[in-house]
């Protein structure tokens, strides 16, 4: 039980009021000065950012970027506190190098947990029954909608159905018709995967009958895919969070299907290029710069995530705080027949124009061909791939600047391409690098 003591319990009850309506209104630039001010002491115990000198805006806007590769190099050096006081212990995936320790205290949690779970309730109800087939081993995702459920007193269990154990596909669908889940958290490689294993035994129509959303996190997910998923299920799926072990949550979905940066928890800027710029009401595309307002254990100033996104106003579902789309990282892209290509353009073109369950990039060393291996969608009529290879290569031409040399349906994929963002980043599992004689 992590809230087990009164300082704990005060901790909870000022997060509350500090998120309660934060989505509908964007803090004052006093707010962020004072959360900065106390992260930026906090930070001063670490041996990163020891010398810093006394907190002022100017000390604070005039501080170099810190470097993610430097945080990998030297991870330990930025954590402010014995390890032996965190109440939890976590590691990033190592999908762009080697894992990053993480310890987290318990104020870490509380206060992540309460950001997420005032934006949640956008697209949770009082009645859910949730079901979340995210890693719980080393990496938080597990923990966070655990502890969001919790909070939010919503009845939950974890399935993973990758991991070696208890939880594998059989004993999912066992439980599926005792608990009889209206919202499930997975990843988008893990919802394509069960789809397809749904379909294949014919139970899709039964599993889905309770489910009225598909919250979707880990790893980049597209409008296209969600379509899709969307289609399947009969269900509303949302893109559900953005952020990082490292980071805590950055963004998290309204019943529009938008990411809403939570700027109450997070002071957010823009590398441009030639400048880097506080994000303001105005839209805007560059690297996210980011400051953590609630980390404990670790505080990071000025972090650059190495995302790139697209920042822009208004949504219909009302709320104030800025949109963002993330474009993705910059260590995933791919330069084929001179084109430069990421996760979301590719993604959108092959789940927008046909009904593939996963994809395969085929590639040289040197990025001359390009072949698409597609896994065909159950009960896929065969005569109709033609048809969307074709289209494939319309949108192909027309959003990527380029088209493939070869576009080949397969009956199967490897279980890597699937088995969500805790294993794969998009390079180890969804690219193939084929030498050519």
């Amino acid at each position: 039980m992590l809230i087990n003591t009164k300082e704990r319990i005060e901790t909870l009850l000022e997060a509350e009021v500090e998120f309660r309506g934060a989505s509908r209104t964007t803090p004052q630039e006093d707010f962020h000065r004072d959360k900065i001010a106390r992260a930026w002491e906090r930070a001063r115990s670490s041996a990163a950012y020891a010398h810093l000198g006394a907190f002022s805006w100017e000390a604070f806007t005039a501080l170099p970027v810190t470097p993610k590769e430097r945080l990998k190099e030297d991870p330990w050096c930025f954590v402010a506190v014995p390890l032996g006081t965190c109440a939890k212990y976590y590691e990033t995936t190592g999908t762009t190098g080697g894992a990053t320790p993480t310890p987290r205290l318990a104020e870490d949690i509380i206060w992540n947990t309460a950001s997420v779970a005032s934006a949640w309730r956008d697209v949770l109800t009082d009645h859910d029954r949730v079901l979340s087939l995210l890693p719980s081993d080393i990496v938080p995702v597990g923990d966070l909608v655990s502890s969001v459920c919790d909070y939010l007193d919503l009845p939950h269990t974890r399935a993973y159905p990758f991991a070696t154990g208890i939880s594998d596909w059989d004993r999912l669908i066992d439980l599926w018709t005792t608990l009889r889940p209206t919202t499930v958290f997975l990843a988008p490689g893990v919802a394509l995967q069960l789809t397809r294993l749904l379909q294949q035994r014919g139970f899709l129509g039964d599993v889905s009958r309770s489910v009225r959303s598909l919250m979707l996190l880990g790893e980049v997910s597209v409008p296209a895919m969600r379509r899709r998923l969307g289609q399947w299920w009969e269900a509303s799926v949302y893109d559900a969070s953005y952020g990082s072990t490292e980071t805590g949550t950055l963004a998290a979905t309204c019943r529009e299907d938008h990411l809403h940066l939570l700027t109450s928890a997070n002071y957010i800027e823009l590398d441009q290029g030639d400048r880097t710029v506080p994000l303001t009401a105005a839209s805007g595309t560059g690297d996210l710069v980011v400051t953590p307002l609630n980390l404990h254990a670790r505080p990071l100033l000025r972090y650059a995530t190495g995302d790139r996104a697209e920042v822009s106003d208004g949504c219909a579902c009302g709320g104030a705080a800025p949109v963002v789309r993330i474009l993705g990282r910059g260590t995933d892209g791919l330069r084929v027949h001179g084109v430069a290509l990421t996760p979301g353009v590719v993604e959108e073109v092959v789940y927008g124009a046909t009904t593939a369950t996963g994809y395969l990039l085929e590639t040289d060393s040197h990025g001359k061909t390009a072949r698409l291996l597609l896994e065909r969608g159950v009960g896929t009529d065969r005569s109709l791939e033609g048809r969307m290879a074709e289209e494939l290569q319309r949108r192909s031409r027309e959003h990527l600047g380029t088209e493939w040399d070869e576009v080949t349906f397969v009956n199967t994929l490897p279980a890597n391409t699937k088995s969500g963002g805790s294993q794969k980043s998009w390079k180890r599992s969804n690219i193939r690098i084929v030498e050519t004689s």
